[in-house]
């Protein structure tokens, strides 16, 4: 009788009237907070070190104690990495390879999932399957065709793609694209076709329908792509070191390989320059917060 009155009471006491704590939620908890814990470690050092002088820690140690706590190691990271150039380098790669990705990927999704056609299906599977081939696979192809591209010379010093910021644009846009439109399509299934239907019913073209029916919609979802491509191609180095030669052309992530010495690397301003590179990330996923989260919970309470 009393296990039946606690279970109607929502698992409280039948006595004291308090909530009773499971040993399993007990435990989750536990995991929970080590997991975050663990995740933050490396960051929290990171910090520490970072305004510790070089010289305090290799005279006492990094488990030491410190004595002296300043900034000085981003003054001397932001002077010594050149990092407002490479900042600058950064955004005009991320931010039209971001924007292109989404609209292109938008078009086909929209195409996909909107018009009944006989290759619909493998049209998205050939976009789709390009995310599972390696990218360390076609380095050399790929090389080799920059070197055979040609650029206007007013576009590219050397006239060729290689070595351009458009390069770099280009093979973002082009390995982003599969994810993106995999996203967006399966977004797009769960807006109702009576929008499409009435949409044309009453006369409207398919850019408008796209464009002020579609589009509006998607809003979510795209915050919450927007928010990935940025964090993934601003952090990507890999294809910066492959397609650039000039070092005036690098991304900020080759920023961080200008602080390291050649016969010694001072870890607090390595430390320092990492955690700056850092910002803008943050600071695009707390501008998207919203939208971010939102886009990830999507569909999550559909049956």
């Amino acid at each position: 009788m009393a296990a039946d009155t606690a279970r109607r009471r929502g698992g409280t006491h039948p006595v004291t009237g308090k909530r009773r704590v499971r040993p399993a939620r007990i435990v989750l908890h536990i995991f929970l907070a080590t997991t975050a814990l663990a995740w933050l470690v490396p960051m929290l050092w990171a910090v520490y070190t970072s305004l510790r002088p070089y010289s305090e820690t290799q005279s006492k140690g990094y488990l030491s104690l410190p004595s002296t706590l300043n900034l000085q190691n981003y003054v001397n990271a932001w002077q010594q990495s050149g990092m407002p150039h490479f900042f600058w380098n950064t955004v005009l790669i991320a931010v039209p390879a971001v924007l292109i990705t989404l609209l292109l990927s938008s078009f086909v999704a929209f195409t996909v999932t909107r018009f009944n056609f006989k290759f619909n299906l493998l049209l998205l599977m050939v976009f789709t399957a390009g995310n599972l081939l390696p990218q360390q696979v076609i380095i050399t192809p790929l090389y080799r065709l920059y070197l055979l591209i040609s650029l206007p010379s007013g576009v590219s010093d050397s006239g060729k793609l290689y070595d351009t910021i458009i390069g770099l644009i280009v093979i973002h846009v082009a390995f982003q694209s599969g994810f993106t439109t995999f996203v967006l399509s399966n977004y797009m299934k769960t807006i109702p076709n009576g929008l499409h239907e009435a949409a044309v019913v009453d006369g409207a073209t398919v850019w408008q329908i796209y464009s002020r029916i579609i589009l509006p919609l998607l809003r979510p979802a795209m915050a919450a792509l927007a928010t990935l491509l940025s964090i993934w191609i601003y952090n990507d180095f890999f294809w910066a070191i492959v397609l650039i030669s000039s070092g005036d052309k690098m991304p900020i992530t080759s920023a961080l390989a200008n602080l390291s010495g050649t016969f010694f690397t001072n870890d607090n301003l390595v430390a320092a320059g990492a955690l700056m590179t850092a910002i803008p990330t943050l600071i695009v996923y707390f501008l998207l917060q919203r939208q971010f989260v939102s886009g990830l919970t999507l569909g999550a309470e559909k049956g």
